[in-house]
Protein backbone atom coordinates (compact mmCIF):
# COMPACT_ATOMS: atom_id res chain seq x y z
CA UNK A 1 0.00 0.00 0.00
CA UNK A 2 1.25 3.21 -0.68
CA UNK A 3 2.30 6.15 1.68
CA UNK A 4 -0.49 8.38 2.38
CA UNK A 5 -3.21 9.91 4.42
CA UNK A 6 -6.59 8.54 2.65
CA UNK A 7 -10.04 9.52 4.03
CA UNK A 8 -12.18 6.84 4.98
CA UNK A 9 -14.24 7.57 1.64
CA UNK A 10 -11.02 8.02 -0.57
CA UNK A 11 -10.17 4.40 0.47
CA UNK A 12 -11.48 2.49 -2.24
CA UNK A 13 -9.24 -0.56 -2.86
CA UNK A 14 -9.52 -4.51 -2.01
CA UNK A 15 -7.11 -4.45 -0.56
CA UNK A 16 -8.41 -1.82 2.91
CA UNK A 17 -8.18 -3.31 5.92
CA UNK A 18 -10.88 -3.47 7.85
CA UNK A 19 -10.96 -1.64 11.72
CA UNK A 20 -10.35 -5.34 12.94
CA UNK A 21 -7.76 -7.44 11.32
CA UNK A 22 -8.55 -11.16 11.60
CA UNK A 23 -8.22 -14.19 9.51
CA UNK A 24 -11.19 -15.74 7.84
CA UNK A 25 -12.03 -18.26 10.51
CA UNK A 26 -11.46 -16.10 13.32
CA UNK A 27 -13.44 -13.59 11.66
CA UNK A 28 -17.02 -15.91 11.22
CA UNK A 29 -16.21 -17.49 14.61
CA UNK A 30 -16.74 -14.09 16.19
CA UNK A 31 -19.69 -13.69 13.59
CA UNK A 32 -21.49 -16.36 14.85
CA UNK A 33 -20.86 -15.36 18.45
CA UNK A 34 -21.98 -11.99 18.04
CA UNK A 35 -25.43 -13.72 16.19
CA UNK A 36 -26.18 -15.86 19.05
CA UNK A 37 -25.84 -13.14 21.18
CA UNK A 38 -28.21 -11.36 19.26
CA UNK A 39 -30.23 -13.74 19.62
CA UNK A 40 -30.45 -14.18 23.15
CA UNK A 41 -31.26 -10.67 23.82
CA UNK A 42 -33.89 -10.51 21.01
CA UNK A 43 -35.93 -13.49 22.22
CA UNK A 44 -35.86 -12.46 26.03
CA UNK A 45 -37.75 -9.71 24.70
CA UNK A 46 -40.64 -11.96 23.16
CA UNK A 47 -40.17 -15.24 24.94
CA UNK A 48 -41.23 -14.90 28.27
CA UNK A 49 -44.87 -13.25 27.10
CA UNK A 50 -46.32 -16.37 27.05
CA UNK A 51 -44.59 -18.19 30.04
CA UNK A 52 -46.45 -15.05 32.07
CA UNK A 53 -49.55 -16.87 32.92
CA UNK A 54 -47.85 -19.45 34.44
CA UNK A 55 -45.26 -17.37 36.23
CA UNK A 56 -47.86 -15.05 37.97
CA UNK A 57 -49.92 -18.25 39.15
CA UNK A 58 -46.43 -19.59 40.69
CA UNK A 59 -45.21 -16.70 42.14
CA UNK A 60 -48.61 -15.15 43.17
CA UNK A 61 -48.42 -11.30 41.84
CA UNK A 62 -50.91 -10.78 39.21
CA UNK A 63 -51.23 -7.18 40.33
CA UNK A 64 -47.10 -6.97 39.00
CA UNK A 65 -48.00 -8.75 35.98
CA UNK A 66 -46.92 -6.14 33.58
CA UNK A 67 -43.66 -4.98 35.53
CA UNK A 68 -41.69 -9.02 34.68
CA UNK A 69 -42.06 -7.09 30.74
CA UNK A 70 -41.67 -3.71 31.58
CA UNK A 71 -38.94 -3.64 33.96
CA UNK A 72 -36.30 -5.11 30.98
CA UNK A 73 -37.88 -3.17 28.48
CA UNK A 74 -36.95 -0.29 30.74
CA UNK A 75 -33.09 -0.97 31.69
CA UNK A 76 -32.68 -2.37 28.55
CA UNK A 77 -33.95 0.76 26.10
CA UNK A 78 -32.16 3.07 28.28
CA UNK A 79 -28.71 2.09 28.40
CA UNK A 80 -28.54 1.64 24.65
CA UNK A 81 -27.14 5.08 24.09
CA UNK A 82 -24.40 4.53 26.93
CA UNK A 83 -23.37 1.30 25.71
CA UNK A 84 -23.14 2.44 22.27
CA UNK A 85 -21.20 6.43 23.26
CA UNK A 86 -18.62 3.88 25.53
CA UNK A 87 -17.91 1.89 22.61
CA UNK A 88 -16.65 4.21 20.81
CA UNK A 89 -14.16 5.15 23.39
CA UNK A 90 -13.50 2.07 25.44
CA UNK A 91 -13.80 -0.22 22.25
CA UNK A 92 -16.58 -2.61 21.88
CA UNK A 93 -14.97 -5.91 22.80
CA UNK A 94 -15.09 -5.16 26.97
CA UNK A 95 -18.39 -3.37 26.78
CA UNK A 96 -19.79 -6.61 25.11
CA UNK A 97 -18.19 -8.94 27.34
CA UNK A 98 -19.65 -6.59 30.10
CA UNK A 99 -23.02 -6.43 28.70
CA UNK A 100 -23.22 -10.59 28.04
CA UNK A 101 -21.87 -11.03 31.65
CA UNK A 102 -24.68 -8.80 33.32
CA UNK A 103 -26.92 -10.72 31.44
CA UNK A 104 -26.04 -14.38 32.11
CA UNK A 105 -26.16 -12.94 35.94
CA UNK A 106 -29.76 -11.58 35.50
CA UNK A 107 -30.83 -14.87 33.72
CA UNK A 108 -29.45 -17.37 36.23
CA UNK A 109 -31.00 -14.86 39.00
CA UNK A 110 -34.52 -14.79 37.17
CA UNK A 111 -34.89 -18.47 36.82
CA UNK A 112 -34.14 -18.66 40.39
CA UNK A 113 -36.31 -15.91 41.50
CA UNK A 114 -38.76 -16.94 44.72
CA UNK A 115 -41.65 -13.37 44.19
CA UNK A 116 -42.20 -11.23 41.56
CA UNK A 117 -40.85 -8.75 43.37
CA UNK A 118 -37.30 -10.64 42.88
CA UNK A 119 -37.88 -11.61 39.19
CA UNK A 120 -38.43 -7.73 38.72
CA UNK A 121 -35.71 -6.93 40.19
CA UNK A 122 -33.21 -9.66 38.37
CA UNK A 123 -35.41 -8.74 34.95
CA UNK A 124 -33.85 -5.52 36.04
CA UNK A 125 -30.02 -6.60 35.48
CA UNK A 126 -30.85 -8.89 32.60
CA UNK A 127 -31.65 -5.70 30.74
CA UNK A 128 -29.09 -3.92 31.64
CA UNK A 129 -27.04 -6.31 29.94
CA UNK A 130 -29.27 -6.98 26.93
CA UNK A 131 -29.04 -3.44 26.27
CA UNK A 132 -25.21 -4.02 25.07
CA UNK A 133 -26.21 -6.81 23.12
CA UNK A 134 -27.48 -4.84 20.07
CA UNK A 135 -25.76 -1.88 19.21
CA UNK A 136 -22.63 -3.48 20.06
CA UNK A 137 -23.34 -6.50 18.29
CA UNK A 138 -23.89 -4.74 14.87
CA UNK A 139 -21.46 -2.20 15.85
CA UNK A 140 -18.77 -5.21 15.77
CA UNK A 141 -19.97 -6.04 12.31
CA UNK A 142 -19.09 -2.29 11.20
CA UNK A 143 -15.58 -3.42 12.79
CA UNK A 144 -14.76 -6.35 10.89
CA UNK A 145 -16.42 -5.70 7.56
CA UNK A 146 -16.40 -2.62 5.19
CA UNK A 147 -19.78 -1.12 3.94
CA UNK A 148 -19.35 -2.46 0.61
CA UNK A 149 -19.17 -5.94 2.55
CA UNK A 150 -21.71 -5.70 5.67
CA UNK A 151 -24.19 -6.64 3.19
CA UNK A 152 -23.44 -10.18 3.04
CA UNK A 153 -23.44 -10.58 6.63
CA UNK A 154 -26.09 -8.08 8.02
CA UNK A 155 -29.21 -9.57 6.46
CA UNK A 156 -28.58 -12.15 9.10
CA UNK A 157 -28.67 -9.72 11.86
CA UNK A 158 -32.45 -8.93 10.27
CA UNK A 159 -33.40 -12.54 9.94
CA UNK A 160 -32.24 -13.00 13.70
CA UNK A 161 -34.54 -10.04 14.84
CA UNK A 162 -37.69 -11.67 13.12
CA UNK A 163 -37.09 -15.21 13.92
CA UNK A 164 -36.97 -13.93 17.62
CA UNK A 165 -39.59 -11.70 16.82
CA UNK A 166 -41.88 -15.21 15.35
CA UNK A 167 -40.56 -18.06 17.20
CA UNK A 168 -40.11 -16.59 21.09
CA UNK A 169 -44.09 -16.52 22.02
CA UNK A 170 -44.44 -20.37 20.98
CA UNK A 171 -41.10 -21.26 21.72
CA UNK A 172 -41.69 -19.65 25.19
CA UNK A 173 -45.30 -21.75 25.51
CA UNK A 174 -43.54 -24.89 24.60
CA UNK A 175 -40.88 -24.28 26.93
CA UNK A 176 -43.17 -23.50 29.87
CA UNK A 177 -45.54 -26.82 28.74
CA UNK A 178 -42.82 -29.09 28.73
CA UNK A 179 -39.93 -28.36 31.70
CA UNK A 180 -41.12 -25.38 33.33
CA UNK A 181 -40.67 -21.62 32.76
CA UNK A 182 -37.34 -21.45 34.59
CA UNK A 183 -35.68 -22.77 32.12
CA UNK A 184 -36.98 -20.01 29.24
CA UNK A 185 -34.16 -17.84 31.72
CA UNK A 186 -31.86 -21.34 32.20
CA UNK A 187 -31.89 -21.84 28.58
CA UNK A 188 -29.88 -18.65 28.13
CA UNK A 189 -26.80 -19.36 30.52
CA UNK A 190 -24.81 -22.41 28.08
CA UNK A 191 -25.62 -20.32 24.77
CA UNK A 192 -24.69 -16.98 26.00
CA UNK A 193 -21.43 -18.41 27.79
CA UNK A 194 -20.36 -20.28 24.50
CA UNK A 195 -20.75 -16.74 23.52
CA UNK A 196 -18.63 -15.17 25.95
CA UNK A 197 -15.83 -17.30 25.44
CA UNK A 198 -15.64 -16.91 21.83
CA UNK A 199 -15.74 -13.10 21.95
CA UNK A 200 -13.64 -12.95 24.84
CA UNK A 201 -11.23 -15.64 22.97
CA UNK A 202 -11.11 -14.25 19.54
CA UNK A 203 -12.03 -11.02 18.94
CA UNK A 204 -9.52 -8.18 19.67
CA UNK A 205 -9.49 -4.73 21.17
CA UNK A 206 -9.28 -2.22 19.94
CA UNK A 207 -6.95 0.60 21.11
CA UNK A 208 -8.91 3.95 21.88
CA UNK A 209 -7.25 7.29 22.67
CA UNK A 210 -6.08 7.98 26.20
CA UNK A 211 -7.96 11.18 26.42
CA UNK A 212 -10.26 11.78 29.70
CA UNK A 213 -13.66 10.78 29.03
CA UNK A 214 -15.81 13.42 29.01
CA UNK A 215 -19.05 12.00 29.32
CA UNK A 216 -22.00 13.87 30.27
CA UNK A 217 -23.18 12.52 33.33
CA UNK A 218 -25.69 15.33 34.22
CA UNK A 219 -27.43 14.98 30.74
CA UNK A 220 -27.32 11.05 31.01
CA UNK A 221 -29.28 11.35 34.43
CA UNK A 222 -31.71 13.63 33.04
CA UNK A 223 -32.42 10.98 29.59
CA UNK A 224 -32.73 8.44 32.72
CA UNK A 225 -35.32 10.47 34.36
CA UNK A 226 -37.30 11.35 31.07
CA UNK A 227 -37.41 7.61 29.56
CA UNK A 228 -38.43 5.88 32.84
CA UNK A 229 -42.21 8.13 32.59
CA UNK A 230 -42.48 7.78 28.77
CA UNK A 231 -41.85 4.16 28.54
CA UNK A 232 -44.05 3.21 31.47
CA UNK A 233 -46.50 5.24 30.32
CA UNK A 234 -46.94 3.46 27.21
CA UNK A 235 -47.12 0.46 28.45
CA UNK A 236 -50.01 1.22 30.72
CA UNK A 237 -51.43 2.29 27.56
CA UNK A 238 -51.70 -1.18 26.87
CA UNK A 239 -54.46 -1.42 29.15
CA UNK A 240 -55.57 2.06 30.00
CA UNK A 241 -57.07 5.17 28.84
CA UNK A 242 -54.86 7.52 27.21
CA UNK A 243 -55.93 10.37 29.11
CA UNK A 244 -55.03 8.64 32.69
CA UNK A 245 -52.41 10.21 34.66
CA UNK A 246 -50.39 6.81 34.68
CA UNK A 247 -50.71 6.75 30.87
CA UNK A 248 -50.70 10.56 29.34
CA UNK A 249 -49.50 12.30 32.16
CA UNK A 250 -46.71 10.03 32.34
CA UNK A 251 -45.76 10.00 28.90
CA UNK A 252 -46.23 14.15 29.32
CA UNK A 253 -43.83 14.28 31.61
CA UNK A 254 -41.00 11.85 30.44
CA UNK A 255 -41.28 13.84 27.05
CA UNK A 256 -40.69 17.24 28.83
CA UNK A 257 -37.83 16.13 30.50
CA UNK A 258 -36.51 14.69 27.25
CA UNK A 259 -36.90 18.08 25.76
CA UNK A 260 -34.63 19.15 28.76
CA UNK A 261 -31.95 16.19 27.87
CA UNK A 262 -32.02 17.63 24.63
CA UNK A 263 -30.73 21.28 25.41
CA UNK A 264 -28.54 20.08 27.54
CA UNK A 265 -27.05 17.71 24.57
CA UNK A 266 -26.60 21.10 22.87
CA UNK A 267 -24.53 22.95 25.61
CA UNK A 268 -21.87 19.72 26.31
CA UNK A 269 -18.67 18.86 25.03
CA UNK A 270 -19.36 15.44 24.52
CA UNK A 271 -23.14 14.50 24.60
CA UNK A 272 -24.38 11.22 25.00
CA UNK A 273 -26.44 11.37 21.68
CA UNK A 274 -24.89 13.87 19.22
CA UNK A 275 -27.17 15.88 18.06
CA UNK A 276 -25.38 17.41 14.57
CA UNK A 277 -25.86 13.66 12.98
CA UNK A 278 -29.06 14.75 12.49
CA UNK A 279 -27.95 17.35 10.48
CA UNK A 280 -26.92 14.50 7.56
CA UNK A 281 -30.30 13.28 5.56
CA UNK A 282 -29.60 10.22 5.25
CA UNK A 283 -28.88 9.46 8.99
CA UNK A 284 -32.14 11.28 10.04
CA UNK A 285 -34.13 9.33 7.23
CA UNK A 286 -33.28 6.40 8.24
CA UNK A 287 -33.41 6.64 11.63
CA UNK A 288 -37.30 8.48 11.04
CA UNK A 289 -37.89 5.45 8.67
CA UNK A 290 -36.47 2.82 11.31
CA UNK A 291 -38.99 4.05 14.38
CA UNK A 292 -42.39 4.26 12.15
CA UNK A 293 -41.75 1.28 10.27
CA UNK A 294 -41.09 -0.43 13.71
CA UNK A 295 -44.23 0.31 15.28
CA UNK A 296 -45.92 -1.70 12.47
CA UNK A 297 -44.24 -4.52 12.64
CA UNK A 298 -44.61 -4.93 16.06
CA UNK A 299 -48.07 -4.72 16.14
CA UNK A 300 -47.93 -7.07 13.31
CA UNK A 301 -46.06 -10.27 15.10
CA UNK A 302 -48.10 -9.71 18.51
CA UNK A 303 -51.39 -9.40 17.63
CA UNK A 304 -51.31 -12.11 14.84
CA UNK A 305 -50.34 -15.01 17.36
CA UNK A 306 -53.12 -13.56 19.14
CA UNK A 307 -55.98 -13.96 16.25
CA UNK A 308 -54.54 -17.59 15.84
CA UNK A 309 -54.97 -18.41 19.63
CA UNK A 310 -57.82 -16.76 20.71
CA UNK A 311 -59.92 -16.72 17.06
CA UNK A 312 -58.88 -20.06 15.86
CA UNK A 313 -58.03 -21.48 19.51
CA UNK A 314 -54.29 -22.46 18.51
CA UNK A 315 -52.02 -23.58 21.19
CA UNK A 316 -49.00 -20.98 21.77
CA UNK A 317 -46.95 -23.78 19.96
CA UNK A 318 -49.22 -24.11 16.94
CA UNK A 319 -49.74 -20.20 16.35
CA UNK A 320 -45.53 -20.00 15.89
CA UNK A 321 -46.05 -22.62 13.00
CA UNK A 322 -48.94 -21.00 11.47
CA UNK A 323 -46.18 -17.93 11.37
CA UNK A 324 -44.03 -19.86 9.00
CA UNK A 325 -44.83 -18.05 5.96
CA UNK A 326 -44.07 -14.33 7.87
CA UNK A 327 -40.99 -15.70 9.33
CA UNK A 328 -39.72 -17.10 5.71
CA UNK A 329 -40.70 -13.88 3.93
CA UNK A 330 -38.60 -12.07 6.52
CA UNK A 331 -35.76 -14.71 6.71
CA UNK A 332 -35.57 -14.90 3.20
CA UNK A 333 -35.67 -11.33 2.27
CA UNK A 334 -33.39 -10.14 5.03
CA UNK A 335 -30.77 -12.21 3.60
CA UNK A 336 -31.32 -11.94 -0.05
CA UNK A 337 -31.61 -7.35 0.27
CA UNK A 338 -27.83 -7.83 2.35
CA UNK A 339 -26.49 -9.90 -0.37
CA UNK A 340 -27.75 -7.29 -3.26
CA UNK A 341 -26.29 -4.47 -1.40
CA UNK A 342 -23.06 -5.98 -0.68
CA UNK A 343 -22.77 -7.16 -4.84
CA UNK A 344 -24.47 -3.86 -6.46
CA UNK A 345 -23.52 -1.30 -3.64
CA UNK A 346 -27.45 0.42 -3.99
CA UNK A 347 -29.89 0.46 -0.99
CA UNK A 348 -32.14 3.03 -1.72
CA UNK A 349 -34.28 1.35 -4.19
CA UNK A 350 -34.47 -2.05 -2.39
CA UNK A 351 -35.76 -0.09 0.71
CA UNK A 352 -38.46 1.72 -1.34
CA UNK A 353 -39.32 -1.85 -3.07
CA UNK A 354 -39.62 -2.97 0.44
CA UNK A 355 -41.48 -0.85 2.33
CA UNK A 356 -44.36 -0.72 -0.61
CA UNK A 357 -44.27 -4.62 -0.33
CA UNK A 358 -44.94 -3.69 3.80
CA UNK A 359 -47.75 -1.56 3.14
CA UNK A 360 -49.48 -3.64 0.28
CA UNK A 361 -48.83 -6.30 3.15
CA UNK A 362 -50.52 -4.40 5.96
CA UNK A 363 -53.55 -3.58 4.03
CA UNK A 364 -53.81 -7.20 2.68
CA UNK A 365 -53.87 -7.32 6.79
CA UNK A 366 -56.86 -5.05 7.20
CA UNK A 367 -59.35 -6.99 4.97
CA UNK A 368 -59.22 -10.35 7.94
CA UNK A 369 -61.99 -12.17 9.48
CA UNK A 370 -62.81 -14.74 11.49
CA UNK A 371 -63.30 -17.10 8.20
CA UNK A 372 -60.82 -15.87 6.36
CA UNK A 373 -58.98 -19.07 4.38
CA UNK A 374 -55.88 -20.16 5.77
CA UNK A 375 -53.94 -20.24 2.13
CA UNK A 376 -54.88 -16.12 1.87
CA UNK A 377 -53.88 -15.25 4.99
CA UNK A 378 -50.31 -17.53 3.94
CA UNK A 379 -50.05 -15.45 0.88
CA UNK A 380 -50.38 -12.09 3.14
CA UNK A 381 -48.03 -13.11 5.89
CA UNK A 382 -45.33 -13.52 3.17
CA UNK A 383 -45.88 -10.55 1.26
CA UNK A 384 -45.58 -8.70 4.21
CA UNK A 385 -42.40 -11.04 5.80
CA UNK A 386 -40.82 -9.65 2.05
CA UNK A 387 -41.31 -6.38 3.05
CA UNK A 388 -40.25 -6.29 6.65
CA UNK A 389 -36.79 -8.30 6.02
CA UNK A 390 -35.14 -5.71 4.43
CA UNK A 391 -35.53 -2.92 6.71
CA UNK A 392 -34.27 -4.76 9.81
CA UNK A 393 -30.87 -5.81 7.45
CA UNK A 394 -29.82 -2.81 5.33
CA UNK A 395 -30.64 0.08 7.62
CA UNK A 396 -27.98 -0.28 9.69
CA UNK A 397 -25.84 -0.34 6.73
CA UNK A 398 -26.93 2.98 5.51
CA UNK A 399 -26.20 4.32 9.01
CA UNK A 400 -22.69 2.79 9.45
CA UNK A 401 -21.65 4.13 5.92
CA UNK A 402 -23.02 7.48 6.47
CA UNK A 403 -21.62 8.31 9.53
CA UNK A 404 -17.52 8.40 10.44
CA UNK A 405 -15.68 5.50 12.05
CA UNK A 406 -15.27 7.27 15.34
CA UNK A 407 -19.00 7.71 15.37
CA UNK A 408 -20.20 4.41 14.40
CA UNK A 409 -21.17 2.74 18.05
CA UNK A 410 -23.04 5.23 18.91
CA UNK A 411 -24.92 6.00 15.55
CA UNK A 412 -25.93 2.35 15.86
CA UNK A 413 -27.37 2.06 18.92
CA UNK A 414 -29.13 5.18 17.84
CA UNK A 415 -31.08 2.99 15.25
CA UNK A 416 -31.48 0.54 17.80
CA UNK A 417 -32.79 2.49 20.29
CA UNK A 418 -35.64 3.85 17.67
CA UNK A 419 -36.26 0.44 17.07
CA UNK A 420 -37.30 -0.25 19.96
CA UNK A 421 -38.77 2.52 21.17
CA UNK A 422 -40.71 2.71 17.83
CA UNK A 423 -41.59 -0.72 18.57
CA UNK A 424 -42.96 0.19 22.13
CA UNK A 425 -44.95 3.17 20.61
CA UNK A 426 -46.52 0.40 17.82
CA UNK A 427 -48.01 -2.18 20.55
CA UNK A 428 -49.28 1.05 22.95
CA UNK A 429 -51.19 2.70 19.48
CA UNK A 430 -52.29 -1.18 19.01
CA UNK A 431 -53.48 -1.97 21.64
CA UNK A 432 -55.23 1.02 22.45
CA UNK A 433 -56.83 1.06 18.75
CA UNK A 434 -58.02 -2.77 19.29
CA UNK A 435 -59.63 -1.91 22.92
CA UNK A 436 -61.45 1.19 21.09
CA UNK A 437 -62.57 -0.50 17.91
CA UNK A 438 -63.22 -4.29 19.71
CA UNK A 439 -65.61 -1.68 21.99
CA UNK A 440 -67.78 -0.46 18.75
CA UNK A 441 -67.52 -3.77 16.76
CA UNK A 442 -69.15 -5.98 19.08
CA UNK A 443 -72.28 -4.58 19.31
CA UNK A 444 -72.90 -4.32 15.78
CA UNK A 445 -71.57 -7.98 14.97
CA UNK A 446 -74.40 -8.88 17.98
CA UNK A 447 -77.00 -7.23 16.65
CA UNK A 448 -76.00 -8.94 13.08
CA UNK A 449 -76.20 -12.56 14.89
CA UNK A 450 -79.60 -11.89 15.68
CA UNK A 451 -78.96 -11.36 19.35
CA UNK A 452 -82.08 -9.15 21.16
CA UNK A 453 -80.83 -5.44 21.60
CA UNK A 454 -81.47 -6.04 25.33
CA UNK A 455 -79.14 -8.54 25.88
CA UNK A 456 -76.60 -6.47 23.64
CA UNK A 457 -76.45 -3.84 26.45
CA UNK A 458 -76.60 -6.20 29.53
CA UNK A 459 -73.67 -8.04 27.33
CA UNK A 460 -71.74 -4.71 26.74
CA UNK A 461 -71.35 -4.11 31.12
CA UNK A 462 -70.78 -0.44 32.44
CA UNK A 463 -66.57 -1.28 31.88
CA UNK A 464 -67.27 -1.29 28.25
CA UNK A 465 -67.15 -4.31 25.83
CA UNK A 466 -63.76 -4.15 25.13
CA UNK A 467 -62.48 -4.17 28.44
CA UNK A 468 -65.10 -7.12 29.43
CA UNK A 469 -64.34 -9.21 26.78
CA UNK A 470 -60.30 -9.31 27.49
CA UNK A 471 -61.23 -10.64 30.71
CA UNK A 472 -63.28 -13.50 29.01
CA UNK A 473 -61.58 -14.46 26.31
CA UNK A 474 -57.76 -16.26 26.58
CA UNK A 475 -55.72 -19.38 25.06
CA UNK A 476 -57.70 -22.36 25.69
CA UNK A 477 -60.67 -20.94 26.90
CA UNK A 478 -64.01 -22.15 26.88
CA UNK A 479 -65.61 -18.65 26.11
CA UNK A 480 -69.54 -19.88 25.77
CA UNK A 481 -69.04 -21.43 29.33
CA UNK A 482 -66.99 -18.32 30.26
CA UNK A 483 -69.97 -16.64 29.29
CA UNK A 484 -72.44 -18.58 31.09
CA UNK A 485 -70.84 -18.74 34.08
CA UNK A 486 -70.83 -14.63 34.18
CA UNK A 487 -74.43 -14.84 34.02
CA UNK A 488 -76.96 -14.78 37.20
CA UNK A 489 -78.15 -18.04 37.19
CA UNK A 490 -81.32 -16.72 37.00
CA UNK A 491 -80.98 -15.37 33.59
CA UNK A 492 -79.06 -17.87 32.14
CA UNK A 493 -82.49 -19.70 30.43
CA UNK A 494 -82.46 -16.25 28.37
CA UNK A 495 -78.77 -15.90 26.91
CA UNK A 496 -77.99 -19.98 26.70
CA UNK A 497 -80.57 -20.19 22.93
CA UNK A 498 -77.85 -17.33 22.09
CA UNK A 499 -74.36 -17.85 23.25
CA UNK A 500 -73.50 -19.64 20.26
CA UNK A 501 -74.54 -16.25 18.32
CA UNK A 502 -72.57 -14.77 20.79
CA UNK A 503 -69.67 -16.56 20.60
CA UNK A 504 -69.42 -16.06 16.77
CA UNK A 505 -70.15 -12.00 17.07
CA UNK A 506 -67.09 -11.68 20.27
CA UNK A 507 -64.13 -13.80 17.41
CA UNK A 508 -65.87 -11.62 14.25
CA UNK A 509 -65.24 -8.68 16.38
CA UNK A 510 -61.74 -9.87 17.34
CA UNK A 511 -60.77 -10.30 14.31
CA UNK A 512 -62.13 -6.89 12.78
CA UNK A 513 -60.41 -5.16 15.40
CA UNK A 514 -57.43 -6.96 15.01
CA UNK A 515 -57.91 -5.97 10.88
CA UNK A 516 -58.20 -2.58 11.87
CA UNK A 517 -54.69 -2.13 13.64
CA UNK A 518 -53.19 -3.41 10.30
CA UNK A 519 -54.17 0.17 9.16
CA UNK A 520 -51.29 1.67 11.81
CA UNK A 521 -48.51 -0.33 9.19
CA UNK A 522 -50.44 0.68 6.10
CA UNK A 523 -49.68 4.26 7.54
CA UNK A 524 -46.10 3.92 9.36
CA UNK A 525 -44.86 2.53 5.26
CA UNK A 526 -46.23 5.51 4.06
CA UNK A 527 -44.34 7.78 6.32
CA UNK A 528 -41.07 5.01 6.09
CA UNK A 529 -41.46 5.45 2.05
CA UNK A 530 -41.30 9.23 2.60
CA UNK A 531 -38.64 9.13 4.48
CA UNK A 532 -36.20 6.92 2.86
CA UNK A 533 -36.63 9.18 -0.87
CA UNK A 534 -35.27 11.77 1.52
CA UNK A 535 -32.00 10.01 2.14
CA UNK A 536 -28.82 10.28 0.13
CA UNK A 537 -27.99 6.82 -1.54
CA UNK A 538 -23.81 7.45 -0.97
CA UNK A 539 -21.27 4.56 -2.44
CA UNK A 540 -20.35 1.96 -0.05
CA UNK A 541 -16.77 2.60 1.61
CA UNK A 542 -14.79 -0.20 1.01
CA UNK A 543 -13.03 1.07 3.69
CA UNK A 544 -13.81 1.07 7.86
CA UNK A 545 -12.32 4.66 8.19
CA UNK A 546 -8.76 6.24 8.69
CA UNK A 547 -6.41 3.24 7.94
CA UNK A 548 -2.72 4.53 8.40
CA UNK A 549 -1.16 3.39 5.31
CA UNK A 550 2.55 2.63 6.43
CA UNK A 551 1.30 0.35 9.14
CA UNK A 552 -0.30 -3.53 8.58
CA UNK A 553 -3.82 -3.46 9.68
CA UNK A 554 -3.05 -6.39 11.89
CA UNK A 555 0.40 -5.45 13.38
CA UNK A 556 1.38 -4.75 17.15
CA UNK A 557 3.51 -1.54 17.10
CA UNK A 558 1.78 1.27 19.38
CA UNK A 559 1.17 4.58 17.45
CA UNK A 560 4.14 7.12 17.87
CA UNK A 561 4.04 9.02 21.00
CA UNK A 562 2.15 12.53 20.32
CA UNK A 563 0.47 10.94 17.58
CA UNK A 564 -2.49 8.83 17.59
CA UNK A 565 -2.35 6.45 14.91
CA UNK A 566 -5.59 7.50 12.84
CA UNK A 567 -5.90 10.99 13.84
CA UNK A 568 -4.16 12.63 11.38
CA UNK A 569 -5.80 10.19 8.66
CA UNK A 570 -8.77 12.36 7.71
CA UNK A 571 -9.13 15.85 7.61
CA UNK A 572 -11.60 17.31 10.02
CA UNK A 573 -13.83 17.94 7.14
CA UNK A 574 -14.74 14.37 6.49
CA UNK A 575 -14.43 12.51 9.86
CA UNK A 576 -14.26 14.98 12.61
CA UNK A 577 -12.46 13.49 15.83
CA UNK A 578 -14.48 13.00 19.20
CA UNK A 579 -14.05 15.85 21.38
CA UNK A 580 -12.31 14.33 24.36
CA UNK A 581 -8.94 12.17 23.01
CA UNK A 582 -9.08 14.21 20.06
CA UNK A 583 -8.56 10.47 17.81
CA UNK A 584 -9.99 8.35 15.90
CA UNK A 585 -9.58 4.36 17.45
CA UNK A 586 -6.53 2.94 15.41
CA UNK A 587 -6.91 0.01 13.15
CA UNK A 588 -4.58 -1.83 15.02
CA UNK A 589 -5.82 -4.32 17.84
CA UNK A 590 -3.75 -4.28 21.06
CA UNK A 591 -4.01 -7.79 21.32
CA UNK A 592 -3.78 -10.45 18.34
CA UNK A 593 -5.74 -12.74 17.75
CA UNK A 594 -5.17 -16.07 19.37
Amino acid sequence: MMEGTPTAEAVRGPAAPPAIALDRRARFEVLGAILLALLLGALDQTIVGTALPRIVTDLEGNELYTWVVTIYLLTSTISVPFYGKLSDYYGRKPLLLFGITVFLIGSALSGLAQTMEQLILFRGIQGIGAGSLFPISLAVIGDLFSPAERGKYQGLFGAVFGLSALVGPALGGFITDTVGWHWIFYINIPLGLLSLVVVARVLPAVRRPHGKLNLDWFGGAVFIAGMIPLLVGLTNAQSAEWADPQVGGLIVLGLALLAVFLVIETRVREPIVPLDLWRDRTYAGSIVATFFLSTGFFAAVVFLPRYYQVVLGESATASGYALMPLLIGVIASSIASGQIVARTGKYKLILLAAITLLGIGSYLFTNLTATTPAPVIWFWQLVLGIGIGPTLAVFTIVVQNAVSFSRLGVATSNLTFFRQIGGTVGLSVAGSVFGMQLTRLLPEQLVANGVPQQLVDQFQGAGGAGSDINDLVGVGTDLGAAILAGVREQLRPLVEPYVTSIVTSIYEAISLAIASIFWLGAGAAVIGFAAVLVIRELPLRTSIGPVPATRPAAGPAPAPAGRPAAAAAAPAATDPAPAAGGAEPTAVPAEAAP
